[in-house]
């Protein structure tokens, strides 16, 4: 048992991004004993941000789950995962990766394309969602669509192509994303965690309001101050209201999580791939 423990935590992981689902596989793994450094840009624009440790880039450092994220310098990135914190570098693109040296690489940007990661970046390279082909650009993809495939670890071809449209969730999908009506400076007027009717005022954009489309909960806002594009996803309502708890891990981060934590163990078991 200890020399499983001592392997696991001799090998950090390096993961590209740190949204929402890349702050669920980053959890499942921490658990599990790795050391884990996230990869994110200098201005973050996830909007699951009581979920997703890419917080800790505005705030110097944030918690998801009772797990700790620290944002850091390079220098110190390997002795923050060590000392048992998340941490969260400011390299989107991935320059850090010839420094740290990972065994392990996964990309979680969730860009729907690959933005430069390749096989030669670590020994396993694992990729979530559709823009990468297990055996050409990595050794393994995550399915990241939800339904009966979700969270599978695919080692030859890609995961099922972007539609555009978001998953149904209480029976919607695109109603549940607000995009800016125009570009700008983001405002938020409702918070994380508020429940709103339909039709209401969440946000501006510049002086355009951001009208929800359906009633629920705020699961989503952008961070206040960004500037936008027209057209950018900038909030998130659940239908399900009080159900859905906004300051833990979903469900489909979760599979995610278990499908990543699943390919790694298979690769330190000397699976092929």
């Amino acid at each position: 048992m200890k020399e499983i423990k001592d392997i696991i935590s001799s090998c950090p992981v390096v993961i590209r991004g740190a949204g929402d689902l890349a702050t669920g596989v980053a959890i499942r793994l921490f658990r599990s004993g790795f050391p884990v450094v996230m990869l994110e840009i200098d201005k973050p624009t996830v909007i699951r941000r009581t979920v997703s440790f890419a917080q800790a880039v505005y705030d110097g450092e944030t918690e998801v789950e009772g797990v700790r994220a620290v944002f850091t310098d390079l220098k110190w990135a390997l002795s923050e995962a060590h000392s048992g914190s998340v941490a969260v570098v400011c390299d989107g693109e991935a320059k850090a990766i010839e420094t740290l040296k990972p065994l392990i690489l996964i990309d979680a940007i969730l860009a729907k394309k690959n933005l430069g990661t390749n096989m030669q970046m670590a020994d396993f390279v694992l990729a979530l969602g559709p823009g990468f082909t297990a055996g050409v650009d990595c050794h393994a993809v995550i399915e990241t669509k939800r339904g009966h495939n979700l969270g599978r670890v695919i080692y030859s071809g890609s995961a099922a192509p972007n539609t555009g449209i978001p998953g149904l969730i209480g029976g919607y999908g695109k109603e549940r994303v607000m995009k800016s009506p125009t570009s700008g400076i983001f405002r938020s007027v409702a918070r994380i965690g508020d429940i709103v009717a339909k039709e209401a005022v969440i946000a501006y954009v510049g002086d355009s309001p951001v009208i929800t489309g359906i009633g629920g909960k705020v699961r989503g806002m952008l961070m206040d101050g960004l500037i936008v594009p027209e057209g950018f996803k900038v909030a998130d309502v659940d239908p399900r209201g009080e159900e859905t708890d906004h300051t833990r891990c979903s469900d489909k981060a979760m599979a995610i999580a278990g499908g990543a934590l699943e390919a790694v163990m298979h690769f330190l078991a000397g699976g092929e791939v």
